[in-house]
């Protein structure tokens, strides 16, 4: 590997967005679950829904602040390290992050203080609804982020005036081809991941014989999640793949180490192997016959490009994107395989004395967010060698800085990130393991109330007991449903 600038930027942006896309992916799974929570504590008016909302909206606001400090230097980078794509393309990527700031960005912002301050200060119903105006702000804030993401992969409504890109139907570059695979498959990964995040506390906390009503429900309620959502991702899948078999062949093809086509014979499945981009051939190849063009062509002998059907200098590199693309797909499978586990321990009646489930579901924690880079790899390192697909090579984008300077600023971005995010990490996964306590159904705090407030690092305090009105301690009301 040549450690060039061209390099060094490139490694400098995938590390900060891999710091960047996790955060909001919880986002985006952990306010549609707290709504969600809410929403049933509403209609049913059990405690366990009330108690898991205030326990998950802690972590909720750490991380949502990680998620925006993170986001500010991803826009920095298009003007320091890619300025000549920022040139190129700003009329169309510009804008589209400005809508991001402008309509999800600003409801979040809007409504935020409403949901995490709001809940003895408005009515019930006010604050549901800026629950659900939060969590359908990161909705918004994912589709304006995949519009232009989806844009640089498949672009389309635009013209090339000058040596610039010029918008001529916005339509047209908002619903790009690839745009509303691309969309529904983020989507569907950060509620995947949000749910196993919740299984997992679930799973640590009933390990740990921390047996409550409302850890038997984060349980029940993650495992749902994953038996209804898992399978349609793999389904999401198999059509964004079509797609961009469609619009990327190139990127096809390095996925699944194809090299060549046989006249008249299909296409295998490659299980395992080294694709060796010198030898333009794949080592140790495990193959299927037929299952490549049956999942790919959804024919039992079509056949799709192979990588020696393009030039050199627009080949992905195909030893990466084989092996993450592996990697998304087996944890995918281990997921499904999660959820029909827990469909058949609660069938059976023992979902909630299965240690053994219980210790899967928490190795598989971060699954979801290990899948979703995986699979962001797969789809940005297939690109290459194109900034804009097609377009836009990414050695004509870069800023013409020397390696040095970027060398350097990549250094401190790595320790200053594992510093601040680690730390942040850290203290959600101390709220984790805290769990639901009783400190969730205390009573409103304010002059007059039965107690005060307190500093807002409290979250993380020892839990108390709430009062009966003549000030004696009371047992908590918990609700005794699975």
């Amino acid at each position: 590997m040549n450690l060039d600038a061209l390099m060094l930027a490139r490694i400098q942006f995938g590390f900060t967005i891999s710091f960047h896309i996790l955060f909001p992916a919880i986002t985006i799974g952990l306010a549609s679950y707290l709504a969600v929570l809410e929403g049933c504590w509403l209609k049913t008016g059990k405690p366990v829904y009330r108690q898991l909302y205030h326990f998950w909206i802690k972590v909720f606001a750490v991380n949502f602040g990680m998620g925006v400090v993170s986001g500010l230097v991803m826009a920095y980078q298009f003007g320091t390290n890619w300025s000549y794509f920022s040139d190129f393309a700003g009329s169309i990527t510009g804008p589209l992050l400005a809508y991001e700031v402008l309509t999800a960005f600003f409801l979040e912002a809007g409504f935020l203080g409403v949901m995490l301050f709001g809940w003895n200060r408005v009515g019930p119903g006010l604050h549901f609804f800026s629950t659900v105006m939060v969590a359908l702000g990161t909705l918004m804030s994912a589709t304006w982020i995949l519009a232009s993401n989806s844009w640089m992969q498949t672009p389309a409504g635009y013209e090339i005036i000058n040596n610039q890109v010029v918008p001529v139907d916005w339509l047209a570059v908002i619903f790009n081809p690839s745009f509303p695979y691309r969309l529904v498959h983020m989507v569907i990964a950060a509620f995947l991941a949000t749910a196993l995040m919740v299984g997992a506390s679930a799973g640590w906390h009933l390990l740990k014989r921390n047996d409550t009503p409302a850890i038997r429900k984060m349980l029940s309620m993650a495992m749902w999640m994953l038996l209804f959502v898992a399978p349609i991702q793999a389904m999401v899948g198999d059509f964004h793949g079509r797609n961009t078999l469609i619009h990327q062949p190139a990127k096809i093809a390095a996925i699944e180490g194809h090299w060549e086509n046989t006249p008249g014979e299909a296409v295998p499945l490659t299980l395992f192997g080294w694709p060796d981009m010198q030898e333009e051939k794949t080592h140790f190849a495990l193959d299927i016959p037929h299952l490549g063009s049956l999942i790919l062509t959804h024919s039992w002998d079509g056949q799709f490009p192979g990588l020696k059907e393009f030039a050199k200098e627009d080949r992905p590199n195909s030893t990466i994107v084989f092996w993450s693309f592996r990697i998304m797909v087996g944890l995918g499978v281990l997921m499904i395989g999660l959820a029909f586990w827990a469909a058949w321990a609660r069938w059976k009646g023992s979902l909630y004395r299965s240690p053994l489930l219980w210790r899967f579901a928490l190795c598989m924690g971060p699954s979801g967010l290990i899948a979703l880079l995986a699979g962001w790899y797969t789809t940005e390192i297939g690109r290459q060698p194109w900034v804009v697909y097609g377009v836009m090579r990414t050695a004509d984008a870069v800023s013409p800085h020397g390696a040095l300077e970027v060398g350097l600023t990549l250094i401190l971005f790595v320790v200053v990130y594992f510093m601040v995010f680690g730390a942040g990490t850290v203290y959600m996964l101390r709220l984790i393991r805290k769990g639901p306590t009783a400190q969730e159904l205390l009573p409103p705090g304010g002059p007059g109330e039965a107690r005060t407030p307190s500093r807002p690092l409290s979250a993380a305090g020892r839990p108390q007991k709430p009062l009966v009105p003549d000030g004696r301690p009371a047992p908590i009301n918990t609700d005794k449903d699975e």
